[in-house]
């Protein structure tokens, strides 16, 4: 190709909004420092309609005329990775999974071609040979027999393989690999992941191919890659791992199914284990009568499941002087926020103190329904008095000092019963239950705080 086809341009690594010259702030989402070089030939449209015309061509049909087949979802094998797709794997959806380096994307996905319900399976790798898979399968105790491996990541010749196989299951590992001979750019870059994308997710749409595309997360834990990727498919998974070694697999966006649901696994030796009844998993495990001061219990809901979590509290003395807040698993505002309205409307001074909040297991709390427990582990620890042992509670804290509502107080009040407490403090709702519960109703925080006082 000669030097005097291609010419240079800017494009948002964020957005992907093109511009000739680079600029410092993106006019389209506000990012900075966002802009990267890249070569392009300057017949792109050409270059573009190329690669269109390798695949299949899709004809106008009347909706009534479309037919939806009874197996139209695939089953990974995998019971909480189809927990968070909404059933499974949608035939001719695109699903893209990001997670930093190392947390066991490569293992999920290859165990999941080895145990899914699918005829055909393909594995595409472009970071590792096949002898370096066939030695993790091997370790995983995977039978290879139903997986099979194409280590090529051009993207025609990989197109060309996906028309000629038609998989119903298909993984590419991973999306940076991926390069098109008609785009001079290198791997990687902005250009060639957005054109590679596209004409997968294209060819998936028309095979009815379920497509995983495995992506690497930047250090602010976001997908690299222009942001229009995500709008390009279908369903965005996202693998965290939390403190204790587990690893949390969460929809941020899904076509096909709720947001909702968390998948969690544990890392063992023969790879990512499911952990089928997490009710309880993230309590902390202790053999004690009572709890040290500091501690609250309170249920969360996540999509159809009900968990206990332990947030943890502690204030100690400034250290120097400004007072800080130090809080990973719960948002620093928020614990603010709570702090202000204890001082304003309950008496308890915090924010006079250096405070510490944590969540027992390392998962992060976002529900509004954590603010009361919120509330009693601070107030516990500036106290130095212990909230009692059985006790669960949730509830959203206003600003006026008043405990609101939360959703579906009835099945958070099911799963403490269901782990073991007998003590419940909610708001003063119309909620009832019939089970063995005390519950204590309450519409202010003060009110909370002098229940839970006489309770010990």
């Amino acid at each position: 190709m000669a030097v005097k086809d291609l010419t240079t341009r800017f494009a948002c690594s964020q957005c992907g909004r093109i511009e000739s010259k680079w600029l410092g702030r993106c006019p389209d989402c506000g990012s900075w420092n966002s802009f990267v070089e890249e070569v392009v030939k300057k017949s792109e449209k050409s270059s573009n309609s190329a690669l269109v015309s390798n695949t299949n061509k899709m004809q106008p049909v009347k909706l009534s005329k479309v037919t939806v087949e009874n197996n139209i979802r695939i089953s990974t094998g995998i019971s909480e990775l189809d927990r968070v797709l909404g059933g499974g794997a949608m035939r001719g959806a695109t699903i893209l999974l990001g997670g930093e380096p190392g947390i066991g994307k490569s293992t999920l996905m290859l165990q999941m071609l080895a145990l899914s319900t699918a005829a055909r399976t393909l594995y595409v790798s472009g970071e590792e040979s096949p002898s370096q898979i066939r030695l993790r399968a091997d370790r995983l105790n995977i039978q290879s027999e139903s997986v099979t491996l194409y280590c090529d990541t051009r993207l025609e010749e990989l197109l060309k393989t996906m028309h000629k196989m038609k998989p119903d299951l298909m993984v590419i590992d991973s999306l940076q690999t991926l390069s098109s001979s008609d785009i001079p750019s290198i791997a990687g870059s902005i250009q060639q992941i957005r054109v590679c994308s596209m004409e997968l997710a294209d060819a998936a749409r028309q095979l009815g191919t379920a497509l995983f595309v495995v992506g690497h997360v930047t250090k602010d834990g976001q997908i690299a890659g222009p942001k229009v990727i995500e709008h390009i498919v279908d369903t965005v998974l996202y693998f965290d791992q939390a403190e204790t070694g587990v690893r949390l697999v969460r929809a941020a966006k899904n076509r096909y199914g709720t947001v909702d649901e968390i998948g969690i696994f544990l890392m063992e030796e023969r790879g990512l284990v499911p952990v089928i009844d997490p009710a309880g998993f993230f309590l902390g495990k202790r053999k004690m009568g009572s709890l040290p001061p500091g501690i609250a219990y309170t249920a969360i809901v996540e999509g159809s499941r009900t968990f206990l979590v332990e947030i943890q509290a502690l204030t100690v003395d400034v250290k120097s002087g400004m007072p800080r807040v130090y809080s990973e698993r719960i948002e620093t505002a928020r614990v603010l926020r709570v702090a202000a309205v204890l001082e304003r409307h309950a008496g308890i001074r915090v924010t006079d103190r250096d405070v510490y909040v944590n969540v027992a297991g390392g998962i992060r709390l976002s529900e509004v329904s954590i603010e009361l427990a919120l509330a009693l582990a601070l107030y516990s620890a500036v106290s130095s008095k212990a909230l009692p042992l059985k006790l669960v509670s949730f509830g959203e804290l206003s600003l006026a000092g008043e405990i609101r509502p939360v959703v579906f107080p009835d099945k958070r009040a099911k799963g403490a019963y269901d782990m073991g407490f007998r003590t419940l403090l909610a708001p003063a709702s119309s909620f009832e239950l019939d089970l063995p519960l005390k519950i204590h109703r309450c519409t202010s925080i003060a009110e909370a705080i002098r229940l839970v006082s006489d309770t010990n």
